[in-house]
C-alpha cells in the first residue's frame, strides 16, 4: 500500500506524463493486459486513457487493470488513470518514506 506521500510524489510526476496505454471498446482485454504489465516492469509508472468508445467506466477498468497486473491504482481524473508497480529487476522510482 501506498501512503498519501508517495501518491502525491507519483501524481506529481504523472502530470507531466502523456498516456500510453488505451483502453477501448474492448474493455480490459487480455492483450491490453500485457501490454500494461510490461510496461510497468520498464517504467514502473504508467498513464492510461479509457476512451469514449469504452464501455466500461474508468473507476472499474482502472480498477481492474491494477488488480490484473498487481500495481497499485494511483489516481483517476477524467478518463485518465496512474498505475505504479515498483520494477522486479530495475527499480527507478526512489519514493518518498
Amino acid at each position: 500500500m501506498l501512503t498519501g506521500k508517495q501518491k502525491g510524489f507519483l501524481r506529481s510526476m504523472g502530470n507531466e506524463m502523456d498516456p500510453i496505454l488505451q483502453i477501448g471498446k474492448g474493455g480490459v482485454t487480455e492483450a491490453v493486459i500485457a501490454q500494461a504489465d510490461e510496461t510497468l516492469e520498464a517504467r514502473e509508472l504508467i498513464k492510461g486513457r479509457v476512451l469514449p468508445n469504452s464501455m466500461e467506466d474508468v473507476q472499474s477498468a482502472a480498477a481492474e487493470l491494477a488488480e490484473r497486473t498487481s500495481a497499485e491504482l494511483v489516481q483517476v481524473i477524467g478518463r485518465n488513470f496512474l498505475l505504479y508497480r515498483e520494477s522486479k529487476k530495475k527499480p527507478m522510482i526512489d519514493l518518498p518514506r
